[in-house]
C-alpha cells in the first residue's frame, strides 16, 4: 500500500476533534480523495495511543480503550435496516453475551440474529412504523453505550439508506451526545434531497461540529506517493508533474495509474530515478474506472474471475464463499485468490472477509462483467449463501433476482421486506419490494401479494409508481391468467393509479375487476369503497352510495382487523357522501382496543371522521374525534399518524377562530416533509393560505393555496378560496373558471358536505357575471342535495347564497336579512371569521338600503372584530369603505395591532429605513428577526399606502416625505 502522505493538517485536526468527545465530523471530498484512507490511519495510530488492554472474551475493550466502530454504505448492496451501522458493530464485536442489556435490546433481533441467544426476547410489535424505529435507534444506542463506542464512523454516507440517515439524526440530538460520529460522503452524489444535508441544520447549539474537505494532492505529494510504490527510490520530477497532471492529483487515480504503468512495463530506471518512457507514447486512463478495467484485463482469466465473484458479492465474504462463486476448482481457486490480493483491488479485513478496496474498483468490474456471466455468478453467490447458518435475506434477494430465479428472489424479498417492517423501516420494505415488482416478470400470484405490501408514500422520487403500473399491464397482457387472476391483478392496478392521483383510470380498472372478484372477499369489499369514496371527477351522489348499499357480507375467513378497516372505510364514505347513516356508524367505533394493529385504525378512523365532521359543521364532534385519536396516538405510540391529526386541527382551529398561533403551527406542518405526509402537508398548506389571505400577504397565500390543490380532499376548498380573490380583483372570468369542475363534483353530483366554501363563491361569480339564472339554478341544486340535513356548515352556507342572489336582484334589505340568519348559524357554531364576512354583507347592504347609519355602525364593530381576531386584510378593507362613506368616528383596532389608515406602521418604518440602507429582504429579515414573507407582507403594505408599485420607488418615496434618511439604494427589487 502507499505511503499516507500529505494528510497531516487533516489527521490532525480529525484527532483535535475526536479529542473532544462528543464530537460530529462530516469528512467530505471526490471519490478517491482519501476519505477512507484518512480515517484508517486516524483510528490505527489512535489505537496505538491509546494502547488498550487486550479483548476480554466477549469482545469489548479493556478498561483504558473505548471502541471504534467502521462501517461502509456501498451503492450495489441490497438495502437492508441501518446496514451500515449493523456491518460497524457486525465487525468491531465479537458477542453481546454479559452486557445485561435491557428488555428494549430485544428490539435488534431481526438485524442481529446471530445473537438470538444472547439477547432478550422480541417485545411486542408496534403497528406504527415511526414508533418501531424510535423503538430500534433507543435499542441502539443502548447497544453502542454498553460497548463502550467512542466513534461511530460510517462511510459513503451519500449511498446512505433513509433509516440509517434518521438514526444518525437521532443519535447526534440527543443529550447527552452518546457517542462520536465521523461521517465520509462525495458532496457531488449526495441527493439533493439528503437528510444529511439537514443534519448540520438540526445540531443542538452545544454540538461539536467539524467539517473537512479534502483536496487533491501536490506535485511532490504525488511524487511521495509514487516513491513509496517504488521501493522509496526517487521520482524524476518530469515524471512526477506529468502524473499529477494526468491524476489531477487525487490518490487513488496515481495508484492506479503507477499500477497500470508498472504492468505495461511503461516505467523505467534512469540515471538512478524511476521515469517514465517517451511523454507521447504513454497513454493514462483519464479516469480511475478505466484504469482499473485495463489492469483487470491484462490478469489471468482465473484471477479475473475471482475478481468478478468478489464484485458480484459486493459486500465481504469469505474465502469458501468467494471461492463457491468463482466456481474454480479447489487446486487453482487458492493461488489465484491470493493473486488478486496481490494486485491491490482487494483486501482481507481482520475477520478473513474478502471485498474491494475501494468501491469504484468494485462498481467499475461489476459494470463490465458480461450480463450472462454475471446472471452465473449471482446464482452461484445466491447458492452459498444461502447455506449460511444465518442465510443473509437481504443479499439473497438481491443475487436470486439478478441470477432470475423468481421463487427464490420472492421469498427472499419478501422476508427481507417482512424483517424491515418489523423494525420499523417500511422504507427500506417498500424499496425491496418496488426493486423486485419492477425488474422481475412476476407471476400473478406474487405480484399481486408484493404490490399489495408496498407503502408507496415511503419509496423516493417523485414517481414510484409508474414502473409498478407497468409491470401490472404487463402481468394483465399475459395470456395464461384465468379471469380471477386477471381480475385481483386488476384491481390492484387500479388501487395504484388512485393512490397516484390517476383517479378515473384506477376508478375504470376497478370497476371492471369488480364483477370477477369473489363477492364476499376482501378485495371486492375494498373494491366497492373505492369506487363510493367521492374522489376524482363528479359522478351523482346515488352512483357511489350504490357501492356501498348493495355489497354482499364479506367471508367469515377475513380478519377482524381487516374487517375493521372495511367497518371505518364505509362510515368515512357514508359521511362524505353526506349520508346520516354515517353518523350511526360512527357511534360504534370503539375508543380503544387492546390490538395495536386495530388501535391504529382507529386513530385513522376517528381522524378522517372529524375530517367529515367538519364538512358537516359539526366543530364540536370534530374536536371529541380527533381528542380520542391523539389519546390512541399517544398511548400506542403511532407517531406517523401524529402529522394527521395535527393538519385536521389547525383546519379545525381555522374553522372555529383558534387562530392564535395557527400560522406557524400550519406552516411547521408544510415545511415537514420527512415526518409529515404529502396529502397532511396540503391540508395545512390550505391552513396556511388562507391565513395568509386574511393577513394580506397575497402571493405566499396564492402558492399555499395552489399547492393544497394538489390533493383531491383540499382542492374543492383551496378553488374556493383563490376564486374569491380573483372576484376581489374584478377577474371574474377566471373565478368562473377555476370554480366550474368543483361546484359540479360538491353541487350538480349532489356531494354537497363538500360544497360549503365553494357554493358561495360559484354563486357570487355567476351573479357578478350576470348569469343570474344560472346562479339561482346553482343555490336550487344546493338545497335538494342537502336538504333537512343537521350539517350546520353548508345550511349556513346555503343561506349565504341565497342572500348573494337577494342582493345581485336589487333587494338589498332583504339580502341584509339573509345575511344576518347566516352570521348567525355561523356563530353558532362557531365559525366566526365567516360570521364576520357575513356580517359585513349585512352591513353593506343595509347602507345601499337606506339604513346607511346603522349599516357604518355595524361595519365599525366588524373592522374591530376583525382585526381582533387577525384578519388584518379584512379589516382594512372595511375600514377604507367607511372612510369612503365619510364615517368620522375612530376605529378601534382591538386585540389586534393598532391601525394607521394610510400612515406606515412603527414596524413599516423600521422595514422601509434598513430598505433605504441597501439590504435585501433576507437581510432586513434577519437585522428584525423575523422571516422573509413578513417582509415581503410589510413591504407590500407599504408600497399600496404610499402607492408605489416598486421597492426602489418605494426607497425613493419614503426620503422624499422625509419619513427617512437617505442612505444606499435598495439591492434590487425582489
Amino acid at each position: 500500500m502507499p505511503r499516507f502522505v500529505g494528510r497531516d493538517r487533516e489527521l490532525a485536526t480529525l484527532g483535535e476533534a475526536l479529542d473532544r468527545p462528543p464530537a460530529v465530523v462530516l469528512l467530505d471530498g471526490e471519490a478517491g480523495i482519501g476519505k477512507t484512507r484518512l480515517l484508517r490511519e486516524f483510528l490505527a495510530s489512535s489505537a496505538e495511543r491509546t494502547r488498550p488492554e487486550p479483548r476480554r472474551p466477549d469482545g469489548r475493550a479493556g478498561p483504558r480503550g473505548r471502541r471504534a466502530l467502521v462501517g461502509a454504505c456501498p451503492p450495489l448492496r441490497e438495502p437492508y435496516t441501518l446496514g451500515a451501522v449493523v456491518d460497524a458493530v457486525r465487525e468491531g464485536v465479537g458477542s453481546v453475551s454479559g452486557l445485561r442489556l435491557s428488555g428494549l435490546a430485544g428490539a435488534l433481533r431481526p438485524l442481529f440474529p446471530e445473537w438470538a441467544a444472547d439477547l432478550p426476547p422480541a417485545p411486542e410489535p408496534l403497528e406504527d412504523a415511526t414508533a418501531a424505529r424510535h423503538r430500534l435507534f433507543r435499542a441502539f444506542v443502548e447497544l453502542l453505550s454498553r460497548l463502550d463506542v467512542a466513534v461511530l464512523a460510517l462511510e459513503d454516507v451519500h449511498w446512505a439508506d433513509e433509516a440509517t440517515l434518521e438514526f444518525l439524526l437521532f443519535l447526534v440530538s440527543r443529550r447527552p451526545q452518546p457517542v462520536s460520529v465521523v461521517l465520509t460522503y462525495r458532496p457531488e452524489e449526495l441527493p439533493p434531497d439528503s437528510l444529511l444535508l439537514r443534519l448540520s441544520s438540526r445540531l443542538p447549539a452545544d454540538a461539536h461540529l467539524v467539517r473537512l474537505t479534502l483536496k487533491p494532492l501536490g506535485v511532490d505529494e504525488t511524487a511521495a506517493i509514487v516513491s513509496s510504490m517504488l521501493a522509496d527510490e526517487h521520482v524524476s520530477a518530469e515524471f512526477a508533474a506529468f502524473l499529477h497532471t494526468r491524476t489531477e492529483g487525487v490518490p487513488l487515480a496515481v495508484e492506479e495509474s503507477v499500477r497500470l504503468m508498472h504492468d505495461r512495463a511503461d516505467l523505467i530506471r534512469q540515471d538512478g530515478a524511476w521515469a517514465r518512457r517517451r511523454l507521447d507514447h504513454i497513454e493514462v486512463p483519464p479516469t480511475i474506472r478505466d484504469a482499473v478495467l485495463e489492469r483487470v484485463g491484462r490478469l489471468r482469466p482465473d484471477t479475473r474471475c475471482v475478481l468478478y465473484a468478489a464484485a458480484v458479492l459486493a459486500d465481504p465474504a469469505d474465502y469458501a464463499i468467494l471461492h463457491a462463486v468463482t466456481g474454480l476448482p479447489d487446486a487453482r481457486a487458492g493461488a489465484q485468490v491470493a493473486e488478486a490480493l496481490g494486485c491491490g483491488l482487494l483486501r482481507e479485513d481482520g475477520r478473513g472477509q474478502w471485498s474491494f478496496r475501494h468501491s469504484l474498483a468494485c462498481r467499475a468490474v461489476y459494470e463490465a462483467i458480461p450480463v450472462q456471466e454475471r446472471r452465473v455468478l449471482h446464482l452461484r453467490a445466491g447458492r452459498a449463501l444461502a447455506e449460511s447458518a444465518v442465510p443473509p435475506v437481504a443479499q439473497l434477494a438481491r443475487h436470486f433476482r439478478e441470477a432470475g430465479e423468481v421463487e427464490a428472489a420472492c421469498r427472499y424479498t419478501e422476508q427481507a421486506a417482512d424483517l424491515s417492517t418489523q423494525s420499523g423501516d417500511v422504507a427500506t420494505s417498500a424499496l425491496l419490494l418496488h426493486n423486485l415488482v419492477t425488474t422481475v416478470a412476476l407471476p400473478a400470484e406474487p405480484l399481486v401479494r408484493l404490490v399489495t405490501k408496498i407503502q408507496f408514500q415511503s419509496l423516493p422520487g417523485a414517481d414510484p409508481y409508474s414502473k409498478v403500473i407497468e409491470s401490472l399491464r404487463t402481468a394483465l397482457r399475459a395470456r395464461a391468467l384465468t379471469p380471477e387472476q386477471q381480475a385481483l391483478v386488476r384491481f390492484q392496478l387500479g388501487r395504484v393509479l388512485m393512490v397516484a392521483g390517476a383517479m378515473e383510470a384506477g376508478r375504470l380498472e376497478i370497476a371492471e375487476a369488480l364483477p370477477y372478484l369473489s363477492p364476499d372477499s376482501l378485495e371486492a369489499a375494498r373494491a366497492r369503497i373505492f369506487l363510493a369514496i367521492p374522489l376524482g371527477d363528479a359522478r351523482p351522489a346515488a352512483e357511489h352510495l350504490r357501492w356501498l348499499y348493495e355489497a354482499p357480507a364479506v367471508a367469515p375467513s377475513i380478519a377482524p382487523h381487516e374487517r375493521l378497516r372495511l367497518f371505518l372505510e364505509r362510515a368515512f364514505a357514508l359521511l362524505m357522501l353526506g349520508e346520516e347513516a354515517g353518523w350511526t356508524e360512527a357511534r360504534r367505533i370503539p375508543d380503544d382496543t387492546a390490538s395495536p394493529r386495530e388501535a391504529a385504525l382507529l386513530a385513522i378512523g376517528q381522524t378522517n371522521v372529524a375530517e367529515a365532521a367538519m364538512r358537516w359543521g359539526r366543530y364540536q364532534e370534530a374536536r371529541a374525534r380527533l381528542a380520542r385519536a391523539l389519546a390512541l396516538a399517544d398511548s400506542h405510540q403511532f407517531l406517523g399518524h401524529l402529522g394527521s391529526i395535527a393538519s385536521t386541527r389547525t383546519h379545525l382551529d381555522w374553522f372555529t377562530g383558534a387562530w392564535d398561533g395557527l400560522a406557524d403551527r400550519a406552516a411547521a406542518l408544510v415545511g415537514d416533509d420527512d415526518g409529515v405526509r404529502h396529502k397532511d402537508r396540503c391540508e395545512a398548506a390550505l391552513v396556511a393560505g388562507l391565513m395568509q389571505l386574511a393577513a394580506g400577504e397575497r402571493a405566499e397565500a396564492e402558492q399555499r393555496l395552489r399547492f393544497a390543490g394538489g390533493d383531491d380532499q383540499q382542492r374543492i376548498e383551496a378553488a374556493a378560496a383563490l376564486a374569491q380573490l380573483y372576484l376581489r380583483d374584478g377577474d371574474v372570468d377566471e373565478a368562473l373558471r377555476i370554480t366550474e369542475e368543483p361546484a359540479d363534483i360538491a353541487i350538480r353530483s349532489g356531494i354537497w358536505p363538500r360544497a360549503t366554501e365553494i357554493a358561495p363563491v360559484r354563486v357570487a361569480a355567476l351573479a357578478v357575471a350576470g348569469r343570474l339564472g344560472h346562479a339561482t339554478d346553482l343555490a336550487a341544486a344546493f338545497a335538494r342535495a342537502v336538504g333537512d340535513k343537521d350539517a350546520p356548515a353548508p345550511q349556513a352556507s346555503l343561506v349565504g347564497c341565497r342572500a348573494i342572489l337577494a342582493e345581485a336582484g336589487g333587494q338589498p334589505a332583504r339580502a341584509a336579512a339573509l345575511y344576518a340568519r347566516a352570521a348567525a348559524a355561523w356563530q353558532a357554531m362557531p365559525r366566526p371569521y365567516d360570521a364576520l364576512l357575513a356580517r359585513e354583507h349585512q352591513a353593506r347592504c343595509l347602507v345601499a338600503a337606506g339604513r346607511r347609519d346603522a349599516g357604518l355602525a355595524m361595519l365599525s364593530e366588524v373592522s374591530r372584530a376583525l382585526s381582533a381576531l387577525g384578519a388584518h386584510n379584512d379589516a382594512e378593507r372595511v375600514v377604507r369603505f367607511l372612510h369612503e362613506h365619510g364615517w368620522g368616528a375612530p376605529v378601534a383596532r382591538g386585540r389586534g395591532r393598532p391601525g394607521y389608515g394610510n400612515q406606515l406602521s412603527p414596524r413599516e418604518l423600521e422595514v422601509a429605513r434598513l430598505l433605504v440602507g441597501g439590504r435585501t429582504n433576507r437581510q432586513i429579515a434577519d437585522a428584525l428577526v423575523v422571516s422573509t414573507q413578513t417582509v415581503a407582507s410589510q413591504l407590500k403594505s407599504a408600497m399600496r399606502k404610499l402607492r408605489v408599485t416598486s421597492r426602489t420607488a418605494l426607497a425613493i418615496r419614503v426620503v422624499e416625505l422625509g419619513l427617512v434618511e437617505q442612505g444606499r439604494p435598495p439591492a434590487g427589487d425582489e
